[in-house]
Protein backbone atom coordinates (compact mmCIF):
# COMPACT_ATOMS: atom_id res chain seq x y z
CA UNK A 1 0.00 0.00 0.00
CA UNK A 2 0.81 3.91 -0.73
CA UNK A 3 2.37 5.29 2.28
CA UNK A 4 1.77 9.42 2.16
CA UNK A 5 3.60 11.23 5.17
CA UNK A 6 1.27 14.44 6.20
CA UNK A 7 3.65 17.11 7.83
CA UNK A 8 0.60 20.10 9.19
CA UNK A 9 0.33 21.09 12.98
CA UNK A 10 -3.29 22.45 11.99
CA UNK A 11 -5.02 19.75 13.86
CA UNK A 12 -8.19 19.84 11.92
CA UNK A 13 -6.55 20.59 8.83
CA UNK A 14 -4.34 17.16 8.81
CA UNK A 15 -7.52 15.02 10.32
CA UNK A 16 -8.59 15.92 6.65
CA UNK A 17 -6.11 15.45 4.86
CA UNK A 18 -5.79 12.06 6.39
CA UNK A 19 -9.86 11.11 6.02
CA UNK A 20 -9.55 12.25 2.33
CA UNK A 21 -6.40 10.40 1.42
CA UNK A 22 -7.11 6.83 3.37
CA UNK A 23 -10.64 7.16 1.57
CA UNK A 24 -8.47 7.27 -2.16
CA UNK A 25 -6.56 3.75 -0.77
CA UNK A 26 -3.51 5.46 0.81
CA UNK A 27 -1.85 4.77 4.00
CA UNK A 28 -1.29 8.00 5.83
CA UNK A 29 0.68 8.87 8.69
CA UNK A 30 0.69 12.64 10.86
CA UNK A 31 3.10 14.41 11.89
CA UNK A 32 2.98 18.21 13.27
CA UNK A 33 6.46 19.01 13.79
CA UNK A 34 9.45 18.52 12.04
CA UNK A 35 11.27 16.09 14.90
CA UNK A 36 7.91 13.84 14.33
CA UNK A 37 8.31 14.17 10.60
CA UNK A 38 11.92 13.13 10.43
CA UNK A 39 11.12 10.48 13.07
CA UNK A 40 8.49 9.05 11.24
CA UNK A 41 10.59 9.49 7.54
CA UNK A 42 13.05 7.20 8.83
CA UNK A 43 11.16 4.70 11.20
CA UNK A 44 9.30 3.39 7.64
CA UNK A 45 8.80 3.76 4.03
CA UNK A 46 7.50 6.71 2.91
CA UNK A 47 5.96 7.24 -0.45
CA UNK A 48 5.06 10.54 -0.49
CA UNK A 49 5.79 13.63 1.79
CA UNK A 50 2.94 16.78 1.91
CA UNK A 51 4.66 19.14 3.92
CA UNK A 52 3.36 22.37 5.27
CA UNK A 53 6.12 25.25 5.48
CA UNK A 54 5.08 26.62 8.71
CA UNK A 55 5.68 24.07 11.71
CA UNK A 56 5.87 25.39 15.27
CA UNK A 57 9.06 23.46 15.65
CA UNK A 58 10.97 24.39 12.62
CA UNK A 59 11.52 26.12 8.96
CA UNK A 60 9.38 24.17 6.84
CA UNK A 61 12.27 24.70 4.25
CA UNK A 62 15.36 23.62 6.90
CA UNK A 63 13.06 20.87 7.42
CA UNK A 64 12.70 20.03 3.30
CA UNK A 65 16.42 20.39 3.11
CA UNK A 66 16.71 17.37 6.20
CA UNK A 67 14.61 15.16 4.21
CA UNK A 68 16.28 15.74 0.86
CA UNK A 69 19.31 14.76 2.63
CA UNK A 70 18.05 11.67 4.00
CA UNK A 71 16.30 10.53 1.13
CA UNK A 72 16.94 12.29 -2.16
CA UNK A 73 14.26 10.29 -3.95
CA UNK A 74 11.04 11.11 -1.70
CA UNK A 75 8.33 12.71 -3.62
CA UNK A 76 7.64 15.95 -1.58
CA UNK A 77 4.55 18.16 -2.27
CA UNK A 78 4.46 21.51 -0.32
CA UNK A 79 1.24 22.22 0.91
CA UNK A 80 1.20 25.97 2.71
CA UNK A 81 -0.64 29.24 3.10
CA UNK A 82 3.17 30.85 1.36
CA UNK A 83 1.82 31.86 -2.10
CA UNK A 84 4.93 34.40 -2.77
CA UNK A 85 6.66 33.53 -5.76
CA UNK A 86 10.05 33.65 -4.07
CA UNK A 87 8.92 31.20 -1.86
CA UNK A 88 7.85 28.68 -4.60
CA UNK A 89 10.77 29.53 -6.13
CA UNK A 90 12.70 28.61 -2.96
CA UNK A 91 10.84 25.07 -2.18
CA UNK A 92 10.98 24.04 -6.05
CA UNK A 93 14.87 24.75 -5.87
CA UNK A 94 15.40 22.55 -2.15
CA UNK A 95 13.79 20.11 -3.64
CA UNK A 96 10.12 19.76 -3.95
CA UNK A 97 8.21 18.18 -6.52
CA UNK A 98 4.78 20.02 -6.41
CA UNK A 99 3.64 23.29 -4.51
CA UNK A 100 0.15 24.14 -4.20
CA UNK A 101 -1.20 26.99 -1.66
CA UNK A 102 -3.85 27.08 0.91
CA UNK A 103 -7.32 27.54 0.45
CA UNK A 104 -7.33 24.71 -2.43
CA UNK A 105 -9.68 22.62 -4.40
CA UNK A 106 -9.89 18.98 -2.41
CA UNK A 107 -10.27 17.14 -5.90
CA UNK A 108 -7.43 19.23 -7.46
CA UNK A 109 -5.11 18.47 -4.80
CA UNK A 110 -5.68 14.81 -4.96
CA UNK A 111 -5.22 14.83 -8.68
CA UNK A 112 -1.56 16.30 -8.00
CA UNK A 113 -0.73 13.85 -5.39
CA UNK A 114 -2.29 10.83 -7.72
CA UNK A 115 -0.19 12.33 -10.54
CA UNK A 116 3.03 12.94 -8.43
CA UNK A 117 2.74 9.00 -7.24
CA UNK A 118 2.61 7.83 -10.41
CA UNK A 119 5.37 10.18 -12.21
CA UNK A 120 7.69 8.80 -9.28
CA UNK A 121 7.13 5.60 -8.56
CA UNK A 122 8.28 2.95 -10.59
CA UNK A 123 6.25 2.08 -14.02
CA UNK A 124 4.48 -1.25 -13.58
CA UNK A 125 5.13 -4.35 -16.42
CA UNK A 126 2.10 -3.06 -19.35
CA UNK A 127 -0.54 -5.05 -19.20
CA UNK A 128 -1.11 -8.32 -21.66
CA UNK A 129 -2.29 -7.58 -25.24
CA UNK A 130 -5.32 -9.98 -24.83
CA UNK A 131 -6.59 -10.74 -21.22
CA UNK A 132 -9.75 -13.29 -20.61
CA UNK A 133 -12.05 -13.19 -17.62
CA UNK A 134 -14.32 -16.43 -17.89
CA UNK A 135 -16.39 -15.19 -20.77
CA UNK A 136 -15.18 -11.71 -21.48
CA UNK A 137 -12.27 -11.08 -23.49
CA UNK A 138 -10.09 -7.78 -23.69
CA UNK A 139 -8.09 -7.17 -26.88
CA UNK A 140 -6.23 -3.96 -26.13
CA UNK A 141 -4.77 -3.74 -29.83
CA UNK A 142 -7.50 -3.31 -31.25
CA UNK A 143 -9.38 -1.69 -28.41
CA UNK A 144 -12.03 -4.29 -28.12
CA UNK A 145 -14.08 -6.09 -25.56
CA UNK A 146 -15.49 -9.64 -26.41
CA UNK A 147 -18.44 -11.07 -24.29
CA UNK A 148 -18.58 -15.03 -25.48
CA UNK A 149 -16.46 -14.35 -28.52
CA UNK A 150 -18.94 -11.70 -29.68
CA UNK A 151 -17.56 -7.66 -29.99
CA UNK A 152 -19.30 -5.34 -26.82
CA UNK A 153 -20.12 -1.90 -28.32
CA UNK A 154 -18.49 0.32 -25.97
CA UNK A 155 -18.51 3.85 -25.90
CA UNK A 156 -14.90 5.65 -25.30
CA UNK A 157 -15.37 6.46 -21.72
CA UNK A 158 -16.83 2.78 -21.02
CA UNK A 159 -13.65 1.57 -22.35
CA UNK A 160 -11.26 3.33 -20.43
CA UNK A 161 -13.39 3.35 -17.38
CA UNK A 162 -13.49 -0.24 -17.87
CA UNK A 163 -9.66 -0.35 -17.83
CA UNK A 164 -9.56 1.37 -15.04
CA UNK A 165 -11.17 -0.92 -13.18
CA UNK A 166 -9.24 -4.31 -14.78
CA UNK A 167 -6.08 -2.27 -14.46
CA UNK A 168 -6.11 -2.27 -10.40
CA UNK A 169 -7.87 -5.80 -10.48
CA UNK A 170 -8.71 -6.93 -7.18
CA UNK A 171 -8.22 -3.20 -5.30
CA UNK A 172 -10.70 -1.17 -4.78
CA UNK A 173 -11.00 1.88 -7.01
CA UNK A 174 -12.70 5.14 -5.92
CA UNK A 175 -15.35 7.12 -7.60
CA UNK A 176 -12.80 9.87 -7.19
CA UNK A 177 -9.65 7.95 -8.50
CA UNK A 178 -12.10 7.15 -11.50
CA UNK A 179 -13.15 10.76 -12.01
CA UNK A 180 -9.61 11.70 -12.44
CA UNK A 181 -8.42 8.86 -14.54
CA UNK A 182 -11.32 9.13 -17.24
CA UNK A 183 -12.52 12.53 -17.22
CA UNK A 184 -9.76 14.66 -15.62
CA UNK A 185 -10.51 16.12 -12.48
CA UNK A 186 -13.02 18.82 -13.76
CA UNK A 187 -15.22 20.02 -11.13
CA UNK A 188 -18.10 19.80 -13.59
CA UNK A 189 -17.62 15.97 -13.91
CA UNK A 190 -19.95 14.40 -10.48
CA UNK A 191 -19.38 10.90 -8.85
CA UNK A 192 -23.09 10.61 -10.31
CA UNK A 193 -21.70 10.54 -13.97
CA UNK A 194 -19.22 7.22 -12.45
CA UNK A 195 -22.62 5.52 -11.47
CA UNK A 196 -24.20 6.02 -14.27
CA UNK A 197 -21.31 4.61 -16.84
CA UNK A 198 -21.11 1.89 -14.26
CA UNK A 199 -24.74 0.72 -14.49
CA UNK A 200 -23.96 0.79 -18.86
CA UNK A 201 -20.94 -1.30 -18.59
CA UNK A 202 -22.87 -3.52 -16.44
CA UNK A 203 -26.17 -3.88 -18.43
CA UNK A 204 -23.50 -5.10 -21.84
CA UNK A 205 -20.80 -7.50 -19.51
CA UNK A 206 -22.72 -9.22 -16.55
CA UNK A 207 -24.86 -12.06 -17.01
CA UNK A 208 -26.99 -10.59 -14.51
CA UNK A 209 -27.03 -6.90 -14.37
CA UNK A 210 -28.46 -6.50 -11.26
CA UNK A 211 -26.50 -9.34 -9.56
CA UNK A 212 -22.95 -7.98 -11.09
CA UNK A 213 -20.21 -10.86 -10.82
CA UNK A 214 -17.46 -9.05 -12.22
CA UNK A 215 -18.02 -4.82 -11.52
CA UNK A 216 -18.79 -4.83 -7.83
CA UNK A 217 -19.85 -2.18 -6.17
CA UNK A 218 -17.50 -1.07 -2.45
CA UNK A 219 -20.25 0.56 -0.50
CA UNK A 220 -19.78 4.57 -0.18
CA UNK A 221 -16.37 3.72 -1.33
CA UNK A 222 -16.12 3.19 -5.17
CA UNK A 223 -15.53 -0.23 -7.25
CA UNK A 224 -13.83 -3.58 -7.60
CA UNK A 225 -13.18 -5.16 -10.62
CA UNK A 226 -13.12 -9.27 -9.62
CA UNK A 227 -11.24 -11.18 -11.97
CA UNK A 228 -12.68 -14.31 -13.14
CA UNK A 229 -10.55 -17.44 -13.90
CA UNK A 230 -10.91 -18.54 -17.90
CA UNK A 231 -13.51 -20.80 -18.17
CA UNK A 232 -15.61 -19.53 -15.16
Amino acid sequence: MTRILVVEDNRDLAIGLRNNLEIEGYEVTVAAGGAAALAAAKSSRVDLVILDLMLPDTDGFRLLRALREDNDSVPVLILTARGEEADKVRGLRLGADDYVTKPFSLLEFLARVDALLRRTQPTDVPPPEVESFGSIEIRRPARQILKEGRIVPLTPKEYYLLLALVDRRGAVVTRNQLMRQVWGYRDTVITRTVDTHIAELRKKLERVPSQPELIVTVRSVGYRWEPALPGE
